[in-house]
């Protein structure tokens, strides 16, 4: 059984704050970047564009984010259904790419990401 109940914002906020800390800084961030990422895309309901630091692995122009407590977060139902346009930075620089969000048999959550 995973985590169902919402995650306290604050909480977010700056753990999401200190993992791009992390990814930004000198001395670690080339080991980080190599895993974290930040993805942006626009809100289906509202409208707003949205950054959040993600996990990722890259195989060519594929990426594959899995997506941890997934009950728990309501972002990436923004690519269900046909999916939708984000961007990663991946070394540095912007990409654009088509996710679509899939949940397996064991109920765990990824986006599959197609880059442009």
């Amino acid at each position: 059984m995973g985590y169902r109940g919402p995650l306290p914002k604050k909480f977010i906020g700056r753990y999401n704050a200190f993992m791009l800390s992390l990814r930004d800084s000198p001395r670690w961030g080339d080991h980080i970047s190599g895993w974290l990422t930040t993805v942006t895309y626009t809100g289906r309901r509202t409208g707003r564009t949205i950054s959040l630091p993600v996990a990722y692995r890259r195989n060519g122009d594929r990426v594959t984010i899995d997506v941890k407590l997934p009950d728990a977060k309501k972002w990436w139902r923004n690519f269900t259904g046909e999916g939708a346009p984000l961007t990663l930075n991946l070394d540095g620089v912007d990409r654009t790419g088509h996710a679509i969000a899939r949940r397996d048999d064991r109920q765990r959550v990824y986006l599959a990401v197609e880059l442009s």
